[in-house]
C-alpha cells in the first residue's frame, strides 16, 4: 500500500526542486530532464510496441507507470508527467494524429481568419482528464517526488494548427501574423485560454509545477516576440494559482530571455547555444533552468564532467538554478549516460 499524496505545503519545504525553484538554498542542484521517459530506454519502447503514442498519452495508468519509471531509473529529482503539447488540440476542435515517419499531423489546418472561427478556448477541461489521472497515479506511487505538469505554449501550438505539423521557416504562421494580426491574436487568445485551463486542472490534479514549452518561439524576432507573444504568455501564467512554480521554455529565444521573464514566470529554460553565465548576468531574479547539450550525453562521461562543472560554475551564486538539458534527452542516448549525468550533478554541486 502507498503512502498518501503528501501535503504541498510539506513537499515544497522539503524538495529541493522546488526550493530553486523559489530562489531558496539547497544541499545539491537538483535535476531533470527533457523527456526523462523516452525512446532512449528499452523499456519504453517495449511499451511502445504495444501501444501507440496517443493510446499512452490517454491511457492514464500506462502514463504513469512510464513518469514513475524515468524518475526511479534515472534517480532525478522531479517527475514531468507523460503526455504531449498537442493534447490540447483535439478539445478546442482540431483533429491530431500521429503518422509513423512524419511526427504529428493536424487536419484542416488554419488558413485564416475563417478558420479561426471554427476553434474554441472555451474547453471543458474534463476532456483532458486522463492527463489528470495520470498525475494523480504518479502521486500516489511517489507522493514525495515533486511532478511538473506541462502545456505547449500559444505560439507553438498555432504553428502546429496553421502549418498542420512541423516546419522549418514557419512561412504560413508568420503570414498569417503579418497579413491579418487581429485573426492572429484570436487565435492566440483562444489557445491561451484552453492552456490556462488545462494546466489549471493538472495543478488541481497535484501537478507540483508547470513547464510552458515554447518550442518554436526561436523562430520569432524579438520584436515579433514582444508584440505577438508576450502578452499572451503574460496572461496565461497570471492566470494560474500562487504557489506553484511556472517555467518557461524555448529553444533559439537567447535574445529576448528578458522578455519570458517579463511573463511572470519563476523559471526561466535557456538552450545549449547560450552560455548559463550569461543568462545570469542578464536574469539576476529569475531562477534559470539548463543548459548541457543534449548531445554531450552520446560522448564518454569523462567528458561529461568539465561541461557540467562549467554550467554549476556559471549558476553560482544565482538566485536559484536547476540543472537540466538545453533541450531533450534525443533517441539513442546510453541510459548509463543519462544517470552518469544525474549523478555528477548531484555530487559535484553538493554544497
Amino acid at each position: 500500500m502507498t503512502d498518501p499524496p503528501a501535503p504541498r505545503e510539506s513537499l515544497a519545504a522539503s524538495s529541493s526542486f522546488l526550493r530553486a525553484c523559489r530562489g531558496e538554498p539547497v544541499a545539491s542542484t537538483p535535476v531533470w530532464l527533457m523527456r526523462q521517459a523516452g525512446r532512449f530506454q528499452a523499456e519504453y519502447r517495449a511499451i511502445r510496441e504495444k501501444v501507440g503514442f496517443l493510446e499512452l498519452c490517454k491511457t492514464p495508468d500506462l502514463a504513469a507507470e512510464v513518469t514513475v519509471f524515468a524518475v526511479r531509473q534515472l534517480g532525478v529529482d522531479a517527475g514531468i508527467i507523460f503526455a504531449d503539447i498537442l493534447l490540447v488540440l483535439e478539445p478546442m476542435g482540431l483533429r491530431v494524429t500521429f503518422e509513423k515517419g512524419d511526427g504529428p499531423v493536424i487536419h484542416d489546418p488554419i488558413v485564416g481568419a475563417r478558420d479561426v472561427d471554427r476553434v474554441t478556448g472555451e474547453i471543458d477541461a474534463a476532456s483532458l482528464g486522463y492527463v489528470g489521472d495520470a498525475i494523480r497515479g504518479f502521486k500516489r506511487e511517489l507522493p514525495r517526488v515533486p511532478l511538473i505538469g506541462f502545456a505547449g505554449a500559444p505560439f507553438t501550438l498555432a504553428s502546429y494548427a496553421i502549418e498542420g505539423g512541423g516546419s522549418k521557416n514557419y512561412v504560413a504562421t508568420k503570414r498569417l501574423m503579418y497579413e491579418d494580426p487581429g485573426a492572429f491574436s484570436a487565435l492566440m487568445e483562444r489557445l491561451s485560454v484552453a492552456i490556462t485551463r488545462f494546466l489549471s486542472m493538472q495543478i488541481d490534479a497535484g501537478a507540483d509545477a508547470v513547464q510552458l514549452f515554447d518550442s518554436w518561439a526561436g523562430a520569432l524576432s524579438p520584436r515579433d516576440y514582444r508584440a505577438h507573444v508576450a502578452p499572451h504568455m503574460k496572461r496565461i501564467v497570471d492566470a494560474l494559482p500562487d504557489g506553484v512554480p511556472v517555467i518557461t521554455f524555448g529553444t533559439g529565444t537567447g535574445g529576448f530571455l528578458e522578455e519570458l521573464a517579463a511573463s511572470g514566470a519563476d523559471v526561466v529554460g535557456v538552450d545549449w547555444r547560450l552560455d548559463l553565465a550569461d543568462a545570469a548576468r542578464r536574469l539576476p531574479g529569475v531562477t534559470l533552468q539548463g543548459n548541457l547539450d543534449p548531445v554531450t550525453l552520446f560522448g564518454p562521461v569523462s567528458a561529461m564532467k568539465p561541461a557540467v562543472e562549467a554550467i554549476l560554475a556559471a549558476a553560482r551564486g544565482h538566485r536559484g538554478h536547476v540543472f537540466n538539458l538545453g533541450h531533450g534527452i534525443l533517441p539513442g542516448t546510453p541510459v548509463d549516460h543519462v544517470r552518469a549525468l544525474v549523478e555528477l550533478v548531484h555530487e559535484l554541486s553538493a554544497r
